[in-house]
């Protein structure tokens, strides 16, 4: 008799738990065997009773996802929550300096007009200010050589000559009046395309963005037009700001057209190397402006995060995203900082500070830091790293050896792939990021979609511990005025990434196949001027950025 009473309740029991449990026991609701799956992936464990707790919360939260999906949340709509790279006890900087360029009033025209693609952004506006060639005649100069070289380098999305033709116009009519706005005032030049032009497409280097086109101009092209500088052509990019790859190609190398030019601002760089235009817009969220201006042998400037309205680019990860400039030089990398630097009253990340920059600047007197442990390790570029900085000791510079703080930033690496994610979950949900040319293991189709799994828990930890990366290098910059690190070995680009610091990438020298390599000097926040100062004294000093590619003989 016991044996069928216990029999029964067993019954009983499983009865009342299947009419319980039954909603979350269907295949389409979440159950235990669920949960367990889902913790794995996360790595923790949970009773049967905290599962079975947990079961109607999950499934009531998931309904909410669902009401959330409906909500219609285009690329260009930031999330409310801002990311402060300040440190605690961070004194802004207050004090406005003139701004000081090298004079370059001596120039003239070259006596084969071929060489006007290596001159710099200075002697170029020397040339046009003082009427030997006008911004017509170099735009044109410019755009026919985009259009000579393009199909070898695979660098331009689309050419805006109208809007060049009409722009360089204009320009030679106000300078002739005397109306001369300064640097830039008639210079041609490329954006990256994740920046809206209006009237022109703005396709982000992806097929399923190939024919989107937006009806406003991104700030940054907006404080260019105002500086008088003249955009000729929208450049490519790695789809969706990874790599060199786009719907139309590979972007190249102009040292060597078997290699891709790296990316993500794959064009710009790309453009201004093979001296296609004097010099390009890109951005940077973890090594897009550093790494192909490496490949290419230019000169990049990665500016503070919240220097640069981000207002009309795409948004990849809005806590590490900056606008900044692929140049010649140093100082052109500085010209054109001076003109988009600063709020636009939209983009509520951006702070304004002033920038502060002098050629004349005595950069002895600065105290330099250098990763001993980075530059002593064995590395591709180890050479000429070296031999940099022994050059910068025998001008006279004070080095001084140090480390960066001791954290694990590589384990901070997932917050660009939640906030990427997110920038794209349409595209993931759609499925239509089969589009894509890259689907391998490395590519966004498969980061977007494992992203998906990364919990809100460890995301918002790993910006408190972002936080103490940000306090930590607060303390290290107080003991330098600014370092030099090599451009991919170590922790460095990462780091920098994440904490928001500026920095130059420079080249400095060649590989033993011919292609170029480079290093980098990394400075406090929002002190550009001072890293800028001394690029160009080493840049004084040295000739590899000088070196161009010879096209014609590729």
């Amino acid at each position: 008799m016991k044996k069928y009473i216990i029999i029964l309740l067993v019954a009983l029991g499983a009865f009342i738990a299947g009419v319980v449990l039954s909603p979350y026991l269907k295949s389409e609701n979440i159950n235990r065997q669920t949960i367990d799956e889902a913790a794995r992936l996360i790595g923790l464990e949970f009773t049967d009773s905290e599962k079975d707790t947990m079961l109607a919360d999950l499934q009531e939260r998931l309904e909410k996802f669902k009401g959330l999906r409906a909500v219609e949340l285009d690329n260009a709509v930031p999330p409310a929550i801002q990311f402060n790279p300040l440190p605690v006890g961070f004194e802004a900087p207050k004090k406005e300096g003139a701004v000081r360029f090298t004079s370059f009033s001596k120039v003239t025209l070259p006596q084969n007009r071929d060489d006007l693609a290596w001159y710099s952004i200075g002697q170029l506006a020397a040339l046009i200010r003082s009427r030997q060639i006008t911004s017509e005649e170099l735009t044109r100069f410019f755009i026919e050589r985009l259009k000579k070289y393009d199909p070898k380098l695979h660098c331009v999305i689309a050419l805006t000559e109208e809007r060049a033709l009409k722009m360089a116009r204009k320009a030679d009519k106000e300078i002739a009046a005397g109306k001369y706005r300064g640097l830039l005032h008639g210079i041609p030049y490329g954006v990256k395309d994740l920046l809206s032009v209006k009237g022109y497409k703005t396709t982000w280097g992806a097929a399923p963005f190939k024919d989107q086109v937006f009806d406003s101009d991104a700030t940054v092209v907006k404080k260019l037009d105002e500086a008088g500088a003249v955009l000729v052509a929208k450049l490519s990019m790695g789809a969706l700001a990874w790599g060199d790859v786009w719907f139309g190609g590979k972007t190249r190398n102009p040292w060597n057209m078997e290699q891709g030019s790296s990316g993500s601002s794959a064009g710009s760089a790309s453009a201004v190397s093979a001296g296609l235009l004097p010099f390009a817009l890109g951005t940077e969220t973890w090594g897009s402006i550093v790494s192909p201006s490496t490949v290419c042998g230019v000169t990049g400037l990665r500016p503070t995060y919240g220097r640069v309205s981000r207002t009309g680019a795409m948004a990849l990860s809005w806590t590490m995203d900056k606008i900044g400039t692929i140049c010649r030089t140093a100082e052109d990398c500085a010209i054109v900082l001076n003109a988009i630097y600063g709020p636009d009253s939209l983009d509520q990340t951006v702070y304004d500070f002033p920038f502060n920059y002098d050629s004349q600047t005595d950069v002895r007197q600065f105290k330099i830091g250098y990763l001993k442990s980075d530059f002593e390790s064995d590395y591709a570029f180890k050479k000429n790293d070296s031999l940099a900085l022994a050059k910068l000791r025998d001008l006279g510079l004070n080095l001084v050896a140090m480390e960066l703080p001791d954290i694990n930033v590589s384990d901070l690496s997932f917050i660009l792939s939640a906030e990427a994610a997110a920038a794209f979950d349409q595209l993931t949900r759609s499925g239509r990021d089969d589009l894509l040319v890259r689907q391998v293991r490395n590519a966004w189709p498969n980061v977007f979609r494992h992203s998906r799994f990364i919990p809100a828990v460890e995301y918002i930890n790993a910006n408190r511990v972002r936080y103490k990366l940000i306090q930590a290098m607060a303390k290290l910059m107080d003991t330098v005025d600014l370092y030099l690190a090599p451009s991919w070995q170590g922790k460095n680009l990462l780091l920098t990434n994440l904490s928001g610091h500026p920095c130059v990438v420079l080249p400095n020298g060649f590989s033993e196949e011919g292609t170029p390599t480079s290093f980098t000097i990394n400075g406090r926040l929002f002190e550009e001027g001072t890293i800028v100062a001394v690029a160009r004294f080493f840049q004084q000093h040295t000739d590899f950025h000088l070196k161009h590619p010879p096209l014609d003989k590729k």
